[in-house]
């Protein structure tokens, strides 16, 4: 699928004058592209939660219609093409024709899939926003000095997850890890913070994905879980949010079940209502006719980025645009009640997490007493001293 989306307003190009001659300047044309690699379909226990066809690419318009809000009275002119390719689709060669054409990239696929992206020569001098990969190793040691991050790290989510464990002195978890590579990621990442934390993890327990829970969970889950030493919460570690659900009230001690479900860290959830999130989620859902999730508000505040530094900087030119959004004087409101910023040493978002439930927001973090000497946003994911990352030279 390709498209091009074009958001400017039809009266308003052309409209800046010279400052010589009085004369009407060409508008400063800013083409995005968005490209995406599809995901396969999986089996799943539940048909109850559809995958949009219009994730991720939905938040990217929205943010182009906002860009182009300002961009009108600017005299910059936004246009979105969109690519989407079918599972197993061939990345390098939509990327080097897309690369060939424009250099500001949203990247809506997998580690493997970015990392053949940023390394294409085409792409040697583009700037590609990563919108969708969670994956730790593109913030450590296969960072790319082209790529930065607009989708939140697994570390981000799950530090947020253990400070408001620890805040309400709830530091003593049982841990069900699901039967797949992407739950073993998760769990380590929860194991990681729990540490740095201090929360200890008590009990550990693997599931086994043979059983159908639709039809089991009050039998088969009492028994994986009445083994558990003495425990605050249960910690589910389930990538895909699939079996996780039956966990929840079929426990063998009446606990709360926390993860994927229940208590969730999340980048961003239709309960965000504070800090004008409200008017945020209405427009999207007049946009989508959907609630945003967090791919799409990656998406949206990638393209709010490039907007952003457009306006400041007066020029789409990629270097100069990144030069600008990882210096310290860049900053985005983005109705997270904190301005959000990019760790200069890996190219990660600072954002605050939301922890929240099925109806309300639990807490945001970083929560009030967890500080860092840079910026409190640097409490939650890989920290400086922490990150292999050499490319963006710090």
């Amino acid at each position: 699928m390709r498209k091009i989306v074009r958001n400017a307003a039809p009266w308003a190009i052309g409209l800046t004058l010279a400052c010589s001659g009085g004369l009407l300047a060409e508008p400063l044309q800013v083409r995005v592209g968005y490209l995406r690699l599809e995901e396969p379909p999986r089996a799943v226990l539940s048909n109850l939660d559809t995958v949009p066809a219009d994730l991720g690419i939905a938040g990217a318009r929205l943010g182009l219609a906002d860009n182009a809000t300002t961009g009108a009275f600017m005299g910059h002119d936004y246009a979105l093409e969109i690519v989407s390719l079918a599972p197993g689709g061939d990345v390098v060669a939509a990327a080097r024709d897309m690369a060939g054409q424009v250099d500001l990239i949203l990247a809506d696929m997998n580690a493997e899939a970015l990392l053949s992206l940023a390394d294409l020569p085409d792409a040697a001098g583009a700037l590609i926003f990563n919108v969708s990969d969670a994956s730790e190793r593109l913030r450590d040691a296969d960072c790319r000095a082209n790529l930065l991050h607009t989708a939140t790290e697994a570390a981000m989510r799950s530090d947020a997850l253990m400070q408001v464990l620890l805040a309400k002195r709830w530091t003593k978890v049982a841990l069900i890890e699901g039967p797949g590579g992407a739950d073993a990621a998760l769990a380590a990442a929860y194991r990681a913070s729990a540490r740095k934390f201090g929360v200890r993890i008590v009990s550990d327990a693997r599931w086994d994905d043979t059983a159908d829970l639709r039809r089991t969970a009050s039998a088969e889950v009492p028994l994986l879980t009445q083994g558990f030493k003495d425990h605050d919460v249960v910690l589910v570690a389930d990538a895909a949010d699939d079996f996780a659900r039956y966990v929840e009230h079929n426990t063998w001690v009446p606990r709360p079940v926390i993860g994927v479900t229940g208590l969730t860290p999340v980048a961003w959830a239709p309960v965000v209502e504070q800090w004008g999130a409200a008017q945020l989620q209405s427009r999207f859902t007049d946009l989508a006719a959907r609630d945003m999730q967090p791919r799409d508000y990656a998406a949206w505040a990638a393209m709010r980025v490039i907007g952003e530094a457009v306006t400041r900087t007066n020029t789409a030119d990629a270097p100069a645009l990144r030069a600008y959004i990882l210096s310290d004087t860049f900053e985005l409101a983005a109705f997270q009640g904190r301005p959000l910023s990019f760790r200069h040493w890996n190219g990660q978002m600072r954002q605050p997490i939301p922890v929240v439930n099925a109806r309300a927001v639990v807490g945001s973090a970083p929560l009030d007493g967890f500080e860092h000497a840079r910026n409190p946003l640097d409490s939650l994911g890989l920290d400086a001293p922490e990150s292999a990352c050499t490319a963006f030279g710090d």
